[in-house]
């Protein structure tokens, strides 16, 4: 029988993280590492959060304030986490931006496209970037 069971979320993400870490070499098999950086004034006005694992950063979220934007400071951001994947030795950063996002900000700054899906969510583009590092 199948039943909704929201507190095994964890538990099943760890069978999967065992499964996936059993079909890897010891040299990929880099720790996994959460981080983030903001930028703070009189509070936050803009932050970015990433995951590294398997000589790779994912970014997961890149956010400026509103009245913020265009200032540079999501291009400081994003260049202070592409640092430590470098010193991280990672091969590649990835990450998804929405068209109502800022997918052309990441082409700017050296992504490219690797994928998309067509009207996700209704009515926008999501896409896939990468940056190869190595």
């Amino acid at each position: 029988m199948i039943k909704r069971n929201d507190q095994a979320r964890e538990d099943i993400q760890q069978k999967v993280i065992e499964y996936n870490g059993k079909q890897l070499s010891e040299r990929i098999k880099t720790p996994l590492e959460k981080v983030a950086y903001v930028i703070e004034e009189e509070e936050v006005i803009g932050g970015i959060s990433g995951t590294l694992f398997w000589q790779h950063l994912h970014i997961d979220f890149l956010w400026v304030e509103e009245k913020m934007r265009g200032h540079g400071y999501g291009r400081k951001l994003l260049q202070q986490i592409e640092r430590l994947a470098e010193e991280k030795d990672c091969r590649l950063i990835l990450l998804d931006s929405f068209s109502f996002q800022a997918p052309g900000f990441y082409l700017k700054e050296g992504y490219e496209v690797f994928g998309k899906v067509e009207d996700h969510p209704e009515g926008h583009t999501q896409y896939f970037l990468q940056k190869r590092l190595r």
